[in-house]
């Protein structure tokens, strides 16, 4: 361990808010745009991320949405957002420890709890910046997902 974390959790982190911002540039839910690069780039992303975080987030993102063939969609919750808008790398913060969450909880690999996270009716209230849910403290957010629902 080198830092205040694990090396793979950072490596989480960055891998969540490359998906946010891929989400964002292409105006598509995150659901999308993990399901569009689908388990083996978005395994890659997490792999690699110690490399990919040096480069330009710029220059990662559009050479995924290329190979991915990401097209733009009409999603917008930056746009629709009537308050301060988290930034990619505070969102990412909220799902790395939502999906550190699934995978202890579930005993299962970090990636399959990645798409888990993302194609839950969690992700839809997360990126819901009109709401505070995304604020809510982990453990909250982690509980909805493993109930099934918002208290």
């Amino acid at each position: 361990m080198t830092g205040r974390e694990e090396r793979k959790s950072n490596d989480l982190f960055f891998t969540c808010s490359l998906i946010d911002y891929i989400s964002r540039k292409t105006k598509n839910k995150r659901s999308a745009v993990v399901n569009a690069l689908g388990k083996a780039s978005v395994a890659k992303i997490y792999e690699l991320a110690d490399v990919y975080h040096s480069d330009n987030i710029d220059t990662v993102s559009d050479s995924f949405i290329e190979s991915a063939h990401i097209k733009e969609g009409a999603f917008d919750n930056v746009a629709a957002a009537k308050y301060a808008v988290p930034s990619h790398w505070d969102i990412g913060k909220v799902y790395k420890r939502l999906i550190l969450g699934i995978a202890h909880e579930k005993q299962i690999d970090v990636v399959d709890a990645l798409f888990e996270a993302y194609n839950s009716f969690v992700s839809d209230k997360i990126d819901d910046y009109n709401s505070s849910f995304f604020y809510d403290a982990p453990q909250n957010i982690l509980n909805a997902f493993l109930d099934g629902r918002i208290e």
